[in-house]
């Protein structure tokens, strides 16, 4: 289903090149200032322009279309929608597209294959349709409402995300791409190719207590929510599989989690983004999606800890 969360339900809805994208926010308190401008910030982190990033080139401002009364979220449901204004639907469509006798293209390494199975051959293929990164718009601005949701609560809390390491070059936070990784980057735009990434993420001044044992651990949550972004291919916590090169006495709870529940230190967790697939072949891609998706990590990570932290009205 295209729902996650229980106290905080978030739907998303859309396909790459339909008419528009969007969210639908439940379980939103009443009374939490929000207009458009609000959502600009993290939005403009998205978005494309910077040296292997796509082609297209979207406005991404969003319309909120319900749940919202004179400047403050009411308590019902919010709908928040992204007009796709710059879709050209006919570069994904082969000439045997509208042949029925005629198989369908895919393109390897998408769900192309897979979304024509699941939907019986009536899924929108166009850009990888629902299952396109166009899609992660929509989970930025759950994120945006969600971090408003946790600040009314845990004003210092705060999520940050950031890339670790591109084309398996480890970066330095807070430092620009170093001479071999801007190479890598054009190199890869030149050839019609993509490179790969990590990107790091960071919860700090977080409550202990958070999550549940087994089913609803924070890792189980985390990892639900960050495998809903397309392109995703691991997630580690702490020190990851580096855990296994240590002695247990070296290791006091490393990772800001304990039995699947926050015990008040900094949570930690790296997420590997694969390359884009057949960059070079259909449509305009980003020769490095995951250089847009740190501010994504950070919006599904306010997701889960709105859902975990919000008490049912």
């Amino acid at each position: 289903m295209n729902g996650f969360g229980r106290n905080y339900r978030v739907t998303v809805y859309g396909e790459s090149h339909g008419p528009e994208v969007g969210v639908v926010l439940d379980g939103v308190p009443p009374g939490i200032p929000l207009s458009e401008i609000d959502f600009m910030e993290d939005i403009a982190r998205r978005k494309s322009g910077a040296p292997g990033t796509t082609r297209r080139k979207e406005s991404d401002e969003p319309l909120i279309r319900s749940g919202v009364y004179r400047g403050y979220t009411s308590g019902t449901p919010l709908c928040i929608a992204f007009l796709n204004r710059d879709a050209r639907p006919a570069e994904y469509l082969s000439a045997d597209d509208g042949d029925s006798s005629q198989k369908p293209s895919f393109r390897p390494g998408t769900a192309d294959y897979t979304g024509n199975v699941k939907y019986q051959g009536f899924q929108d293929p166009r850009g990888g349709g629902h299952f396109s990164g166009r899609l992660t718009l929509p989970l930025v601005a759950a994120g945006v409402v969600a971090k408003k949701m946790i600040e009314k609560r845990y004003p210092q809390l705060k999520i940050t995300a950031f890339l670790s390491q591109v084309g398996g070059v480890p970066l330095i936070r807070d430092k620009s791409f170093p001479q071999a990784v801007s190479d890598m980057i054009t190199a890869a735009v030149e050839q019609g190719d993509s490179l790969g990434a990590v990107i790091s993420c960071e919860v700090t001044d977080i409550p202990a207590g958070l999550g549940n044992p087994f089913f609803d651990s924070v890792e189980s949550l985390l990892s639900h929510v960050i495998f809903a972004i397309p392109g995703i291919k691991g997630i580690t916590f702490g020190l990851g599989f580096d855990e296994t090169l240590i002695m247990g006495s070296q290791n006091p709870h490393i990772g800001g989690l304990a039995g699947g529940i926050t015990n008040g230190d900094t949570v930690s967790f790296q997420v590997a983004v694969k390359p884009t697939p057949t960059v070079g072949k259909k449509g305009r891609h980003d020769a490095c999606f995951a250089l847009r998706v740190p501010v994504v990590i950070e919006a599904v990570t306010a997701m889960v800890l709105a859902d975990l932290i919000i008490t049912p009205a």
